[in-house]
């Protein structure tokens, strides 16, 4: 998809957290899948499929709350609510008798593999694929992942879609796919060349992709954020084993690493690529940066790596949270030799959400927790040509990029709505870098190296005047969906561009 176009359903996207945006899909999913199952398309019954959910979402409420009380957590109900949908699609659904104490078994150990297979805080491996996997090892019931019949498939692809494109996951949900039906078709063609069977490849495909629960498991399963590792390369090596191991299941006797066992080696080998942990921040200090801007200082109480232009998940937990949940992503500031103290900066809205709030009350000493360090807008190694373009709160990560590496040859394009609000000018005038700043009224007094555009808004046009050797150099935008949409004719004459969109909160 072109740059604008996805930006611009990146901006609608972003109205939702990817929690709650999970959520919803997988209820839109269990609704059609009742649908589906009322008209004979799937072989479950409805009461079989809506007696299998209440009892997925009572077990995982309940382990959770016990698991969160134990350990002095916040209460996540969405978090156990995700983890029965999902079990919802991947164990045989039913009412007998003989099935509920499994199902409940699912549930349970679902939930509370969050709290006992941990390391550092953080759960390794996917609750759900967890679960699933205990039922299969004790016999109670098993693993049918009945999503995988032909009639959901059109459903999770659109669902899917929407989730993966808010977690910014479709290319590593899209290798993990293509390496799981390559692999699927080589079995099933040796195996059938060893019997004396004719395969005809387009039925054969066909058959992988949609009688398979693959797209399922790689939009829902493997695109967890809390299992996957920081960077873009980690992710595709993940997604590649996963792929590999459930398009040729492996025996081990009494089960085979097949879809969740897939992925729960896949959840294991992220684990070993990056030392995941919760990260506890204690509050320092807070300090206004613009009348609307506020900067964040903490102090990490355990030692932690990050790049320049990565960022941190922030939680803070409040009563009544509203649809966007109770975390936030939040560029990082400062640079590594800060240590141990992280800066991060947010905008005041009004209304502003309830995270929002919630944030603004935190006092000094406080300890939040942030969930862990993501991303891939890290500015390459060495002096090539580089473009920065930020909007607003986005040019948090350059003050970042441009603090640790004084770069030769840097341009950085400064958008703001006044002069007041340009964040961070002064600060990164001490960096060595060309800056340009686009605000509708003149700032003034400028650090060296800085301008102003005259008043004029940012758009194409106005880019490739201020930068006219724009092809030679790799741009890197950070700022909200519209504004990378409207620069996209300019920026596609960029050598290479990388985006960090946000929606706001």
């Amino acid at each position: 998809m072109l740059i604008g176009g996805r930006q611009r359903v990146v901006a609608r996207l972003g109205r939702l957290s990817m929690y709650r945006l999970t959520l919803y899909a997988l209820l839109v999913l269990a609704a059609i899948a009742v649908i589906l199952s009322t008209v004979g398309a799937i072989s479950s019954t409805p009461l079989d499929i809506l007696a299998t959910l209440a009892l997925l979402m009572l077990a995982t409420l309940c382990a959770d709350a016990v698991g969160q009380a134990l350990v002095r957590a916040p209460r996540r109900v969405e978090s156990s609510l995700i983890t029965a949908l999902i079990l919802l699609f991947v164990v045989q659904p039913g009412a007998n008798p003989d099935q509920v104490g499994g199902i409940a078994l699912a549930g349970v150990i679902a939930a509370a593999s969050k709290y006992l297979l941990v390391w550092r805080g953080r759960h390794l491996f996917n609750p759900a694929a967890v679960g699933a996997t205990v039922l299969t090892v004790t016999g109670l019931g098993f693993s049918a992942w009945w999503v995988g019949t032909p009639a959901m498939a059109i459903p999770v692809i659109v669902l899917g879609l929407l989730v993966l494109w808010r977690t910014e996951r479709i290319r590593v949900v899209l290798l993990f796919v293509v390496v799981y039906a390559v692999v699927s078709i080589v079995r099933f063609s040796v195996q059938s060349a060893a019997a004396g069977l004719a395969v005809e490849p387009g039925a054969l495909a066909t058959s992988v992709l949609l009688q398979s629960p693959v797209l399922f498991l790689g939009a829902f399963m493997l695109s967890e954020p809390l299992t996957l590792p920081s960077r873009r390369w980690q992710q595709l090596s993940v997604a590649t084993v996963v792929g590999a191991l459930a398009g040729w299941p492996i025996s081990l006797g009494i089960i085979t690493l097949g879809q969740e066992r897939a992925l729960l080696v896949g959840n294991l080998l992220a684990a070993v690529l990056v030392a995941r942990a919760g990260i506890r921040l204690s509050l320092v200090r807070r300090r206004a940066v613009t009348p609307t801007v506020h900067e964040l200082t903490f102090r990490a109480r355990r030692p932690f790596r990050f790049a320049p232009g990565q960022y941190l998940e922030l939680q803070v937990p409040h009563r009544r949270p509203d649809s966007r949940g109770t975390r936030r992503e939040f560029s990082i500031v400062s640079t590594p030799a800060e240590l141990p103290y992280v800066r991060i900066a947010y905008r005041e809205a009004e209304p502003g959400s309830s995270y929002k709030r919630a944030l603004a009350a935190v006092q000094p000493d406080d300890v939040l927790t942030a969930t862990g360090v993501w991303g891939d807008f890290v500015l390459p190694a060495g002096d090539a040509p580089v473009l920065l373009i930020a909007a607003g709160i986005g040019v948090t990560p350059f003050v970042a990029q441009l603090g640790a590496q004084q770069r030769a040859d840097a341009v950085l394009v400064l958008v703001a709505s006044s002069a007041a609000e340009c964040a961070y000018l002064q600060e990164l005038g001490g960096f060595g870098a060309r800056i340009v700043v686009v605000t509708p009224d003149d700032p003034g007094a400028l650090p060296s190296g800085a301008e102003w555009a005259g008043g004029a808004r940012l758009d194409a046009a106005l880019l490739r005047t201020l930068v006219p050797d724009l092809a030679h150099r790799h741009a890197y935008v950070s700022g909200p969906p519209r504004l990378i949409a409207q620069l996209a004719p300019a920026l596609r004459g960029a050598r290479r561009v990388t985006t960090d969109a946000f929606a706001g909160y």
